[in-house]
């Protein structure tokens, strides 16, 4: 029979007493001076001594002077660095990361004395670093500066809780490591560098940089834009017969897609989006990560275009972000998900859509981003029915890149031929229910994470053009 634990009090009980007292602990010893390699050196010298003593070649009275010598000038090297006072450090780093980008830290010192120390600044576990440690040799009232480089793997809210200054005692003999500087919160968010790209641009130019495949359309929508000559491939619908009285030459009305509609994006935050398409890269970015950005670019594009965005993450980490206009909409939906983290949890699709049928009352077009497997169509296809009611919907199915490579690779023996196969069958597998979807009026994406904005972006302007909404 399993026995449970006791369980503690408010303070985590004895063993968690014990694990920070254990911590404390190896804190107190690792900030102990400790001998450095010329101290060491000097020790082996003085044991030769004592050997040499010991079989006649030096007198014991000369080793014992040198013991004592050594000890007298150890000791004082010991109090003139325990003595040494800690430069004055502060740490010049942005209080917003994008994810994946390498950007720059610089750490400035003001030295109170001459002194050599070793930096290591205490930057968010995890994260890639170039450029530390660094030795410094500090000069009295001057400043020094250096930058090093940082790249941030993962979303959220992060610490550097200081800085690891290694000092070394004027003679050399000791080093002691010692904590500077205060804690410095981050905040880690989707790279955002697309989006500031795209400012620059207007909305179709900035489609066409994502690599979305416009269709060109001349004067036709559903909203009224402008009056204008008239111009050869017009319809004569175009015609304003009014103004082409007036002005004694042909008038056309110019329309434009219809404004102030809804854009809902439900990203599922389940298990799904766990996986990674390349795996030996530690580093590499996780399905979510890329679906965010993807995310955000086709949000960014349809607040230009004057429609609302709002956000839905369902499965592990959930959140709810109304649909906002207005320039000021994009850095609500980027404070409200660059935290967002999948989980390896079973997405509950239908409730997902019972969320979302419940906040969001008017007709909006949802683009559902998740991994859809077969296994998952029955909970899907009753969530797609339940928002069809109101909404008009597309799902965007991710596809793992390595699938497509292990179908493209060449078949040399049995287990090649066998995980080919049994890819095939996979596959083969996930257009059936794609199509399933599509024989229930559903939109349906199925590419690759490389392929997800451009996708994402080329859907939403189709459903503007062909007003969809």
């Amino acid at each position: 029979m399993t026995q449970r634990a006791p369980a503690g009090n408010g303070d985590g009980g004895p063993a968690a007493t014990g694990n920070r007292a254990i911590r404390a602990a190896v804190q107190v010893a690792r900030a102990l001076p400790r001998p450095a390699p010329m101290l060491l050196v000097l020790l082996v010298a003085w044991a030769a001594l004592g050997l040499a003593a010991s079989i006649g070649w030096l007198a014991p009275v000369g080793w014992r002077y040198a013991g004592a010598a050594l000890a007298v000038m150890a000791l004082i090297d010991l109090l003139r660095l325990r003595r040494q006072s800690l430069p004055q450090i502060e740490r010049s780093v942005p209080d917003t990361w994008p994810i994946g980008i390498e950007r720059p830290v610089t750490l400035a010192f003001e030295a109170r004395q001459r002194q050599r120390l070793d930096v290591y600044d205490l930057h968010p576990t995890g994260w890639r670093v170039h450029g530390l440690p660094r030795r410094l040799d500090l000069r009295e009232g001057e400043s020094t500066r250096f930058d090093y480089h940082l790249r941030a793997h993962e979303r959220g809210d992060f610490v550097f809780d200081g800085t690891h200054l290694r000092l070394h005692s004027p003679w050399r003999l000791w080093r002691e490591l010692r904590t500077a500087g205060e804690p410095q919160p981050v905040r880690v968010f989707p790279n955002f560098a697309p989006l500031a790209k795209f400012a620059m641009f207007s909305a179709e130019q900035a489609s066409r940089l994502v690599g979305a495949h416009l269709k060109r359309r001349r004067g036709e929508g559903t909203d009224f834009h402008q009056m204008r000559e008239y111009r050869v491939g017009d319809s004569l619908r175009q015609i304003d017969w009014k103004a082409t009285a007036r002005s004694h030459k042909l008038i056309s009305r110019e329309y434009q897609d219809e404004r102030n509609q809804q854009l809902v994006l439900l990203l599922d935050t389940g298990r799904r989006l766990l996986a990674r398409d390349d795996l030996d890269d530690a580093d590499g970015m996780a399905h979510f990560d890329h679906v965010l950005d993807a995310a955000l670019v086709v949000a960014y594009l349809a607040l230009r275009q004057g429609d609302a965005v709002g956000l839905l993450a369902a499965g592990g980490d959930s959140t709810w972000v109304p649909p906002r206009r207005g320039a000021g909409a994009i850095e609500g939906l980027l404070r409200g998900s660059y935290a967002l983290q999948p989980s390896a949890v079973a997405t509950d699709f239908l409730a997902a859509a019972t969320e979302l049928s419940l906040r969001q009352r008017r007709r909006s077009l949802v683009m559902l981003v998740t991994n859809l497997r077969d296994e998952d169509m029955d909970d899907l296809l009753a969530a797609v029915q339940l928002l069809r009611k109101r909404h008009l919907v597309c799902v965007a199915s991710l596809r793992e890149v390595a699938l497509d490579r292990t179908l493209a690779r060449e078949v040399h023996d049995l287990p090649d031929a066998i995980r080919a196969g049994a890819t095939a069958q996979y596959l083969q597998q996930r257009s059936a229910a794609h199509e399933t979807l599509r024989n229930h009026g559903v939109m349906v994406l199925d590419v690759t994470c490389d392929q997800l904005a451009a996708s994402l972006v080329e859907r939403y302007l189709a459903v503007k053009r062909d007003g969809l909404l």
